[in-house]
């Protein structure tokens, strides 16, 4: 059995000038990387050049970031929600690849106004349902009108949601290395 700590991908989805993903991410990651049980490693898409379409053959980044997805056990969504769903540029990366995601647990955290960006990730669930991924039932959500960001509730949203993408990340590690998902 590999008790090593989980490989934990926080992929930050928003590309837009003046985001606020970044900081949430970093947030998020802080409060992950003061457990043992798991390692982050942030694929913040800036950093890499996506193009708008899905060209023939793929691109390098497409190529890097489809290899990221597959080296990581275990992945965190962040984020936003713009006119009720999440960006484009979240859409098109996970496009990137397909057979790398599947049997790994997917977690979630939104923003937005109002809704916290839980409309985003009400269609998130769906498309990473269709890629065999099993998503986690507690994601971390944040209201930008309020103004507050690192609250006890959310602390501890963030414990939850981690404690279940471990216990789901390491069950689906064991799972695929006594059978390899076939599907």
């Amino acid at each position: 059995m590999d008790d090593s700590p989980l490989r934990v991908a926080v992929i930050i989805g928003s590309v837009r000038e003046g985001r606020v993903g970044d900081a949430v991410g970093k947030w998020f990651t802080g409060r992950a990387e003061e457990r043992d049980d798991l390692v982050t490693e942030v694929l913040d898409l800036v950093e890499f050049d996506l193009p708008a379409g899905l060209p023939e053959p793929p691109s390098a980044d497409m190529k890097r970031f489809a290899r990221l997805v597959d080296e990581a056990e275990a992945f965190v969504v962040v984020t936003p929600e713009y006119n009720r769903s999440f960006p484009a540029s979240l859409k098109q990366a996970i496009d990137c690849a397909y057979d790398e995601w599947r049997a790994k647990p997917v977690g979630f955290v939104s923003y937005g106004y109002r809704s916290q960006g839980l409309y985003a990730v009400e269609q998130l669930r769906t498309i990473f349902t269709e890629l065999h991924t099993v998503t986690m039932r507690d994601s971390v959500a944040f209201n930008l009108l309020d103004g507050t960001f690192d609250t006890d509730g959310q602390g501890q949203a963030v414990t939850t949601l981690l404690d279940e993408l471990v216990w789901w990340g390491l069950a689906l590690r064991e799972a695929r290395a006594t059978r390899p998902y076939v599907c």
